[in-house]
């Protein structure tokens, strides 16, 4: 909703802004004998689009060195977390291994009838 709210008053502009604009415009390449005729409104929305095109692809350009960074920064962060699952599954196993040994150092020969309870 908030998108249209801001979207709508710019068509309407940008759909006055052609409709008042009607009267014919040349466009001409200088180095060639080129000469395009089309309504003003038409040249001027064509060309601010190109110009947006434009600054867009050179802000892409530009930002290419940082999203490679945090790509790498990505790949790091997914390294190190599949290092730390290894870690804690590997602790894990030794406390419980340490947990078992020293219930049966506890249970065994005492006489004692307490049940361990497997876990």
């Amino acid at each position: 909703m908030l998108r249209w709210l801001l979207i709508l008053p710019l068509l309407v502009v940008l759909i006055l802004f052609a409709l008042s604009n009607q009267q014919p415009a040349g466009v001409s390449l200088w180095p060639f004998d080129l000469t395009w005729q089309a309504p003003l409104a038409t040249v001027v929305l064509l060309f601010a689009a190109l110009a947006f095109l434009l600054g867009a692809l050179v802000s892409w350009a530009a930002g290419g060195r940082g999203r490679a960074r945090a790509r790498a920064r990505i790949r790091e962060g997914e390294i190190a977390q599949a290092e730390l699952n290894t870690l804690r599954a590997r602790e894990a196993r030794r406390v419980e291994a340490e947990t078992v040994a020293r219930d049966e150092a506890m249970y065994s020969g005492t006489g004692s009838r307490a049940v361990r309870v497997a876990g």
